[in-house]
């Protein structure tokens, strides 16, 4: 496993319940700031193997960046059940949610 997987892999595990990262944040955290579509690509390929809480990880607006119906809707379930609010445009407030981990 490549150092910055395994990086990002350590930082989206440390989200708290009711908490948010951004695929941006997370890859600036794990030392490769414009690495977020290699976030999006991990979470793809690995977050059931490794136990990754893939629904806390929204875009930089603090939307639900998943396209399909089913997969918006459980993350966005998923969410709420940890007490998430979502605004009115149907984004999380970043300023209210987000998670600014001590790695």
């Amino acid at each position: 496993m490549q150092p910055f997987t395994k990086k990002a892999i350590e930082v989206m595990k440390s989200i708290p319940e009711g908490k948010v990262m951004s695929y941006g944040q997370v890859a600036r955290t794990a030392g490769s700031p414009r690495s977020a579509r290699q976030v999006a690509r991990i979470l793809h390929s690995m977050s059931e193997k490794q136990g990754i809480p893939w629904h806390r990880i929204v875009n930089a607006k603090g939307e639900i960046a998943i396209k399909d119906g089913e997969g918006r809707f459980t993350q966005r379930q998923l969410l709420e059940e940890e007490g998430l609010c979502f605004e009115e445009e149907g984004k999380v407030s970043l300023s209210r949610y987000q998670h600014f981990p001590d790695l």
